[in-house]
């Protein structure tokens, strides 16, 4: 399935550009979208990750576990350091919870949180569990930068009327030869940019060539940044059947 997703949206980058109407994308800027948003997932996936948070005056590792079931479910354990081991999220559609084992409470989060930070990193409650999706809530077109790098195609994206956004705009920039992205640039309501995401260390991860780093800078913390990197993956495996369940939030790590 992944090779053909992947074929598919060659051969759109191929072929010849469509024009879309206002407010949409044309079908190669679709294909495109439609592969990010499923980079890191598929049917389902399992991945085990570390997430370095970095500030001016401490440093913070965590390492977890990460379950997912196509777009609309997420399931994240926290395994280490041992203060915060136990600690969970749970996203299925469009509703999130997180368990806190030292009050051994499970707490919906509202969708006003969905932009708020998640474990004190520079990514929020969406990044982790996409709740909302490049393809679905935004539309996009091809444009030049300033500073054009023939290896790489940029996208603009810009929310749609009915998506409730932070981000006024944002700009992906893809390299042409294997469709993965490099950079994500976030953007506000007045055009300042306002965080960025880059990738890297590109490799096979469970049959997949996907990068294996993501670092998440917020431009108004100077010094603050956000690294997750990969471990292992694989997708498409059998998962229990009660792993995107509120029971499984407060389930103790062994």
């Amino acid at each position: 399935m992944w090779k053909l997703q992947l074929f598919l949206a060659a051969a759109l980058y191929l072929a010849p550009a469509l024009h879309a109407g206002p407010g949409q994308s044309s079908p190669e800027v679709r294909a495109l979208l439609d592969k990010v948003d499923r980079l890191y997932r598929s049917g389902n996936s399992y991945a085990e990750l570390e997430m370095e948070v970095a500030t001016p005056d401490w440093r913070r590792k965590l390492v977890m576990e990460f379950w997912t079931e196509g777009l609309d479910k997420t399931f994240i354990r926290i395994n280490s350091p041992a203060r915060d081991a136990g600690a969970a999220t749970l996203r299925k559609g469009t509703e999130m919870w997180n368990y806190f084992p030292k009050i051994n409470k499970v707490m919906k989060v509202p969708p006003s949180m969905m932009m708020g930070s998640w474990m004190g990193s520079d990514f929020t409650n969406d990044d982790l569990v996409k709740e909302s999706t490049l393809l679905d809530d935004y539309y996009g077109e091809f444009f030049s930068p300033a500073r054009p790098d023939p290896a790489l195609r940029h996208i603009r994206l810009r929310p749609r009327a009915e998506t409730v956004s932070l981000w006024g705009a944002i700009e992906l920039a893809i390299r042409k030869d294997d469709l993965l992205p490099v950079r994500e640039d976030y953007y506000d309501e007045k055009g300042r940019l306002v965080r960025t995401m880059e990738f890297s260390d590109v490799r096979a991860l469970g049959g997949r060539l996907v990068p294996c780093t993501m670092k998440m800078l917020t431009l108004s913390k100077p010094g603050n940044s956000t690294v997750i990197r990969y471990r292992a993956a694989r997708f498409d495996g059998e998962l229990p059947a009660d792993t995107f369940t509120l029971r499984n939030l407060q389930r103790r790590v062994k």
